[in-house]
């Protein structure tokens, strides 16, 4: 009988062995060796990468040092298109815990876009390979909104919070000071591109931290808020620099922010699906990116729709989808004018009446397409 220190369970070894490079099995595996050991462990979450094993009966005083357990760094909502799925994706992301014991994910409801699921991932390639498994191995059609990171905020009475959602972000007369996660990037980059990728940087918040040469290569090193990494940053620093730029990161802590929450809204109506935590110097470009991109992938409709980026009760960016027009004097050839004017007026008063009640159909690819471009800045 063996004891698992960080989950605190016992389990029963059936066998253990080596690979060379085919299963061979041992009567034991030594100090400084490498192998592997079955036992009847009946679910793959209790073991914990880094965890220490020890005899049941006779176990260690304290476990080996430098563990720590698996913390979720990228948030994103996942939600089936066809809103029938639900439980296979329900079924599908349980399947994915069994092997993954690193992903997570709990359950949420978007006025947008239905049920789906709140996902925790270690970072973007992350929450791509889950992403691509969900979509190739179980055959599903997924929206997924915009990836967030965990920021921690200190409210005003002294209780500290971590924000993994910005749809649940308290009101901002509440919070004393928020502070967002920032990582030390290191970036290798031939020289001609370097001007591109310093732009890139400085864009992103970035402060430099080192700058030297290893022959016609440059080694940057950036400190940089995650927040602006997780949009599009890998994408555009390969766009930029036609593929031969490298990126690597690690976390070092959290810092104070000017972070606001910037809301889309769509006929006067918030679409929590595309709201996002922005710096405050970044949030009128970001909004106005976004506005315009959901003017021209939202269909017009019989009404005039208003599409805002807003702060709080700010409007800080406005685009505006033309109305379909029916022409409703085509039947008056000649004639009195007072006739077509009152064809006009109730046509106009019909507008008014249709965009109070009327409903916006937001296409699913719209989703897509707004949070996959990210910023143009």
């Amino acid at each position: 009988m063996v004891k698992f220190m960080a989950a605190g369970t016992d389990h029963l070894i059936d066998r253990v062995g080596v690979f060379r490079p085919k299963i061979e099995n041992l009567p034991s595996l030594g100090p400084g060796e490498v192998g592997f050991i079955t036992a009847q462990i009946k679910e793959v979450a209790q073991t914990r990468v880094g965890d220490t094993i020890t005899d049941a009966k006779k176990p260690t005083a304290e476990a080996l040092p430098g563990f720590k357990p698996v913390q979720s760094v990228v948030f994103c909502g996942l939600f089936p298109i066809d809103a029938a799925e639900f439980e296979k994706l329900r079924e599908s992301l349980g399947k994915l815990r069994l092997n993954d014991a690193s992903f997570s994910f709990e359950m949420e409801s978007s006025a947008a876009l239905g049920f789906g699921f709140r996902c925790g991932f270690l970072g973007l390639l992350h929450l791509e390979i889950i992403q691509e498994r969900l979509i190739r191995e179980y055959d599903l059609d997924l929206i997924t909104t915009a990836p967030s990171v965990v920021y921690k905020i200190r409210l005003r009475d002294g209780t500290d919070i971590e924000l993994h959602n910005p749809a649940d972000m308290p009101d901002t007369m509440k919070i004393e000071l928020m502070e967002e996660p920032w990582i030390e990037a290191t970036i290798f980059v031939p020289d001609d591109y370097l001007g591109a990728v310093l732009k890139l940087c400085q864009d992103r918040r970035g402060i430099q931290k080192n700058l030297t040469y290893a022959g016609n290569r440059a080694m940057v090193v950036y400190d940089l808020p995650l927040n602006e990494v997780v949009f599009d940053f890998y994408d555009r620093l390969k766009s930029i620099s036609r593929g031969y730029a490298s990126f690597d990161y690690h976390q070092t802590g959290y810092q104070e922010g000017d972070l606001v929450k910037m809301q889309i809204l769509v006929n006067e109506e918030p679409v929590d699906a595309l709201s996002m935590i922005v710096h405050r110097s970044q949030a009128e470009n970001r909004g106005r990116g976004m506005c315009e991109r959901l003017k021209d992938l939202i269909p017009r409709h019989l009404f005039k729709i208003p599409i805002q980026a807003a702060i709080g009760g700010k409007v800080i960016a406005r685009e505006t989808i033309a109305a379909l027009r029916k022409d409703v004097t085509a039947k008056c050839y000649g004639g009195d004018i007072s006739r077509k004017k009152k064809l006009l007026d109730k046509q106009k008063e019909g507008k008014k009446r249709m965009r109070t009640f009327g409903k916006v159909d937001i296409p699913q690819e719209a989703f897509i397409a707004a949070l996959r471009m990210g910023d143009e800045g």
